[in-house]
Order: C-alpha cells, then structure tokens, then sequence
C-alpha cells in the first residue's frame, strides 16, 4: 500500500540519544547519553502535486513524482534494516536522493518532492545541490551508487541517522542546452560519506524527511 502525504501537523519536543559527530572526524561511538543533532521533528505539513503524475507506482510513493530520466541512475546498493522505523527511514532517505535530481530534471528547487521528504537544513541543503545546477545551467547524467548503510535510531524511534558512501565516479554534469556531457578523471573526490538526520512526521503514516546533512569529500574509507 503506498503512503500518501500527511494532512496534518504537530509539533514533537527534540528527540534524545546518539552524537552525530562532525563529518570527518575521527570516533563516531555513541553513548546513553549522546543525541542526534538536528532530530527536533518538523512542524511544516508537507506538500504534494495538485494532480500525481502519470509515472509508475514506484515512482510515486508519496504521491509525488520521483520520476527520473532514463539517464540518471541511482543505484542504492544496501541492505535494508530489519527495524520497521529504520527501514522505513531509509527508503526515505533514498526518496530525498531522488528528489534532489528531480528537481535538477524538472529546473525546480521548489518541487513537490523536494518538501514533502526534507525539512529544515535538509530542505535548505537539497535547494542548494538544485540552485547551484540551475545557476550553472546543468543537468545530470550517469550512475551515482549509494552503497555500505548503517543507521542508528533515538530510542524513542523518532529520529533515525543513515549513513552511506556514495560513489559519483560515473556520474557527471551535463550541460541543458547543448547535452554536452562534463565528464571527469576518476579521482577521491567520486567518493563521499553521507550522514542524513532522518525525522518522522507526526502521525501513523511512516514518512520520514531528511532534517540535517552532513558530507565528507573525498572520503577515502568509501573507495
């Protein structure tokens, strides 16, 4: 049964447990008493197409279009957890992923997608990665692997980090007007270490929105 997007909006206190440490340090351990940083619970209702698209089902689980052209490909090469609320944030961190380049495909950093899967620096990050290809007038081309997950949740189950690699080293840009592809050399700086702050949305229905980002560039442990 595909989810649909919520109604409503609550407000939720901060979430309390694990220490999301600053991208590229060095001990990443958790204790009792750590927290995630940036788990306070959004209180915008997220948004969603006046009319859904005609895409597939599975892209549109929310009721908002994921869709993606046959040449961007985003491969989410993980295991899923076995802990319902995990699980289910990850597939919601993968659903921002792709809100990101939908709204890269559509020329749109206000898109539908975009708002219902982030809040907060989320949201702020995802119109950053749109704008600044919009500003320079590309689009994407190519296979971005996300691979190598872990997460670990707030013991209210409330708020829920997926970390992740990514490997971009054959995925590039590509220029709107003339399709010109700007393809690089294979280098560290194809691999990065993603940590989204994952938040569920106050109420029964199991979406999840990316609520902080942080990235390691050049992240050596993921090659």
């Amino acid at each position: 049964m595909k989810r649909r997007p919520l109604p409503v909006a609550a407000a939720l206190t901060a979430t309390a447990a694990l220490l999301l440490t600053a991208c590229g340090s060095g001990d990443d351990k958790s204790t009792a008493n750590d927290k995630i940083v940036g788990a306070e619970q959004s209180t915008a209702t997220p948004t969603k197409s006046a009319e859904p698209s005609a895409a597939a089902a599975d892209n549109n689980p929310d009721g908002v279009d994921l869709s993606l052209p046959k040449d961007i490909n985003l491969v989410f090469d993980w295991t899923k957890s076995t802990n319902n609320n995990e699980a289910a944030a990850m597939d919601d961190a993968a659903n921002f992923i792709r809100a990101i380049y939908h709204g890269v495909d559509k020329r749109t950093a206000d898109d539908a997608a975009v708002t219902t899967y982030s809040t907060g620096g989320g949201l702020t990050y995802a119109k950053t990665q749109i704008e600044s290809r919009l500003k320079g007038d590309w689009t994407a081309t190519g296979t971005r692997r996300q691979y190598q997950a872990t997460t670990r949740a707030t013991s209210n189950g409330n708020a829920v980090e997926v970390a992740f690699c990514v490997d971009s080293s054959k995925f590039y840009g590509k220029e709107v007007k003339t399709g010109k592809v700007l393809e690089t050399t294979p280098s560290i700086s194809d691999f990065a270490y993603f940590k989204i702050i994952m938040v569920k949305f106050p109420t029964g229905d199991s979406l999840w929105q990316a609520s902080k980002v942080f990235v390691e560039t050049k992240a050596a442990q993921c090659q």
